[in-house]
């Protein structure tokens, strides 16, 4: 765990050079649009330790998937995300030396992510190896306004010297992924050309044949007057540069504006790609930095009003679930159904930014509550539109009849994940994107879109399920074997509780949503069945089979969901009686004594208890919970939100708190040692649900919001938004009690602490505790 970024409400700082934290640092200052996005790497040449990365949305490429055996059904390459051209870079030279932190004394260091207003800047003062010292600020934002574009500022002072500095901005192409097979590149270029004030690279990927177009324009002042620009064109493969040399005097500012853009032809015909970014360059520089910077603080401000989770009196609770929140808005926006969240956003190169189960079982209910509904809408629309791939896949594991296995990890439908034990085992994805239909559907009341998309996909996924099981004659029941449940210590178990629980449920709810469609659209209805030859009578008869004489283990003893067969055969050593010095344990030991152990990477019994918890009593709820905690070593992002949730509900306050801090704060503390790789973006929407359904209780019952809060002791209170069914409301617990206002035209009828409050519009109520 570090302990170097400063505690402030509404910024993100570090203070003093750290090199040796720099590559955890580019990842905690990303920035991103939800159309490109960018690493916190430096404008100028450092060459220490760094991960450069530059991501364009939806551009990918198809690494070959490397296995010393092959297997039927193994996917041929592993999609990545990959680094896109440089558009950041600003070379200086100071006399006949390169700007360099690598290689300066650095007297003084500031970084600072700028949540409220969505920039990040940079200050810092360096002596070169020849005594030359000089001050830097470099101001920079991907625009959410003009999503397709940045900008920077960048004014560098010499404090000691006169004389020549030339300054390079460029863009480079030549780049590289850190985890790519035999150091391969992935672009070709396609053309690129350097103009007075700026230039471009334009470049294909590999296999996959997509363009970018990524350009810049610029303009320098010195002593904050004009300067004209007399540059020196410097072009080589896949990269464009503009030097400039100018004479300076020591106390003089010299600064560069530079204007850039990524154009795809994912959102364009690659034909027309200069064209639009030569448009979209002029439109940004015309419009200007300092204006543009006034509308991107606008449009956070905008975010900020519906989005914002107010805490008082915990500074670093409150900067965690910000920082959680400013990240979420970087990455997705819900203007594309293309595109997807990827589990670490635009933050870093790791898991490929390919689409997880996580989208759905965590991203979903933030979206949900936070933004219009047409953003959740389109997130399940991702998974309707690669239904046929999804059905393909499970026919590469030898399942029929329009069974669907949607894929663990995918960019566009096709299974994408090169670990086995996972690609074929972790089976229970597909009850996410089930439940996320459910989630949905409970949420918005939208029940047309189970007549239209829903239903279709539901089917689909039961198919597999009821094809997946077999008859056991010693149980005489049946089971599910060779899987992989949530907690993915676990590799080939059989009978994971959770994947028998979420398997029966998916079919349960699909024969529920079958039943709903026919009542309500008759002739959708029959035209879906004869579409995907659905033989109701029949298959839902299966359905039920299952359902009725699935086997679930259980220990009579301690009276509780056995995660697996055989998990009590298993050493039963806690996660307290650990040496600190063994932990992590994914850092420290094999992976043959992790699979032999009792640990526990995330919730998986109890990942299945928060998502049905109306189904079990507040008992079972809590000796399940007992007994899984302890032996939880939370080394998956996504495990600290499932337990602080249920440990609200259960009223303990300590270690509700104590998980909500732990996801707000998992990369902003590098808990698990591996924020360098990226920012854990899909579980930082469990930092909202650790909040919201965790201390503010909320649920939906009965087509209605319910709240259950309860304020932790540290805090003075804590407030959020949340939009429903066209009404938004702002809910505030205090020492008072809860505070309700509707913010909205609408009467809208919730329940606190089990009674029904009616708020009228644009009015609000207090309820005490």
């Amino acid at each position: 765990m570090k302990d170097y970024i400063k505690v402030d409400e509404w910024r993100i700082i570090e203070e003093g050079f750290k090199p040796e934290y720099n590559t955890i640092s580019e990842s905690i200052f990303s920035l991103g649009n939800g159309r490109m996005g960018q690493r916190a790497n430096f404008e100028e040449a450092y060459s220490g330790e760094t991960l450069s990365g530059n991501y364009v949305a939806g551009v990918y490429y198809p690494d070959k998937t490397r296995v010393g055996w092959w297997k039927n059904g193994y996917p041929e390459y592993f999609a990545k995300v990959i680094n896109a051209a440089n558009w950041i870079g600003i070379d200086i030279k100071i006399g006949n030396e390169q700007l360099d932190l690598a290689r300066c004394k650095v007297s003084a260091f500031r970084r600072e992510l700028n949540m409220k207003e969505g920039f990040l800047r940079r200050n810092f003062r360096a002596t070169t190896a020849g005594g030359i010292e000089v001050e830097v600020e470099a101001t920079r934002f991907c625009s959410i306004v003009d999503d397709e574009t940045g900008a920077i500022r960048y004014t560098i002072t010499p404090v000691n010297y006169s004389g020549a500095i030339t300054i390079s901005p460029f863009i480079d192409g030549d780049v590289v992924n850190k985890d790519s097979n035999y150091d391969e590149k992935f672009w070709d270029e396609v053309t690129k050309e350097s103009w007075a004030d700026g230039g471009y690279v334009q470049l294909r990927t590999k296999k996959t044949g997509f363009e970018v177009a990524t350009g810049q324009r610029f303009t320098v002042s010195q002593n904050n007057l004009p300067v004209d620009i007399a540059a020196k064109k410097v072009e080589k493969d896949k990269y464009v540069a503009s030097a400039i040399i100018l004479e300076v005097v020591a106390g003089q500012p010299i600064t560069i504006t530079k204007y850039a853009a990524n154009i795809s032809s994912q959102n364009y015909p690659a034909d027309a790609l200069k064209e639009v970014l030569e448009t979209t360059l002029k439109t940004i520089s015309e419009k200007g930095f300092e204006k543009m910077l006034a509308e991107q603080a606008e449009a956070w401000e905008k975010k900020w009003q519906h989005n914002d989770i107010i805490i008082e009196g915990d500074a670093s609770a409150q900067q965690g679930i910000r920082f959680n929140i400013f990240q979420l808005n970087q990455t997705y926006t819900g203007e594309d159904d293309r595109l997807n969240i990827g589990p670490k956003g635009f933050t870093g190169e790791k898991y490929g930014g390919s689409t997880y189960w996580d989208t759905e079982a965590y991203c979903v209910p933030f979206y949900l509550a936070t933004a219009d509904q047409k953003v959740t809408r389109n997130l399940l629309l991702y998974r309707y539109k690669q239904l046929d791939k999804a059905i393909d896949n499970a026919k590469l594991l030898g399942f029929r009849n329009g069974a669907a296995l949607y894929p663990m990890v995918t960019m566009d439908g096709t299974e994408c994940h090169n670990e086995w034990e996972i690609t074929f085992e972790e089976i229970h994805r597909n009850g996410a994107i089930a439940h996320a239909i459910y989630d949905y559907v409970r949420y918005t009341g939208d029940e047309k879109y189970l007549a239209d998309y829903g239903l279709e996909v539901l089917i689909a996924i039961a198919r597999f399920w009821s094809q997946r099981v077999n008859w056991s004659d010693d149980r005489q029941r049946y089971v599910m074997l060779g899987v992989t449940g949530p907690n993915e210590y676990e590799n080939n178990v059989n009978n994971n509780w959770y994947t028998n629980t979420i398997a029966c449920w998916c079919m349960q709810y699909a024969i529920d949503v079958a039943e709903k469609v026919e009542a309500m659209e008759p002739a959708k209805y029959e035209a879906l069945m004869n579409r995907i030859g659905f033989d109701k009578e029949n298959e839902s008869a299966k359905f039920r089979d299952i359902i009725e004489k699935m086997y679930f283990p259980y220990d009579e003893k301690l009276g509780v969901f056995l995660q697996q067969d055989g998990y009590l055969d298993k050493e039963q050593i806690l996660v307290n009686d650990l040496p600190a010095t063994e932990r992590p344990i994914n850092q420290k030991w094999s992976w043959d004594r992790i699979l032999r152990s009792c640990y526990i990477k995330q919730a998986d019994v109890l990942q299945g208890i928060y998502f049905f918890e109306d189904k079990y009593d507040i008992e079972t709820i809590r000796r399940n919970y007992d007994f899984y905690e302890p032996r939880t070593v939370h080394e998956s992002s996504l495990s600290p939100c499932v337990h602080a949730v249920i440990a609200a509900k259960l009223g303990d306050e300590a270690r509700a708190y104590e998980f909500y801090l732990r996801t707000s704060r998992l990369d902003l503390d590098d808990y698990n040692n591996d924020t360098e790789d990226g920012c854990h973006i899909t579980s930082m929407a469990g930092t909202w649900m650790a909040v919201v359904q965790g201390f503010g209780g909320m649920r939906v019952k009965g087509g209605k919001l319910s709240f259950n809060p309860f304020l932790p002791a540290k805090w003075k209170s804590f407030s959020f938004h949340v939009g429903f069914r066209g009404t938004l409301l702002n809910i505030r617990m205090g020492k008072e009690g809860v505070q309700i206002k509707n913010l909205s035209g609408n009467e809208l009828t919730v329940t606190i602490y089990g009674k029904d409050q009616i708020i009228k519009a644009n009015n609000e109520l207090l309820v005490e505790a």
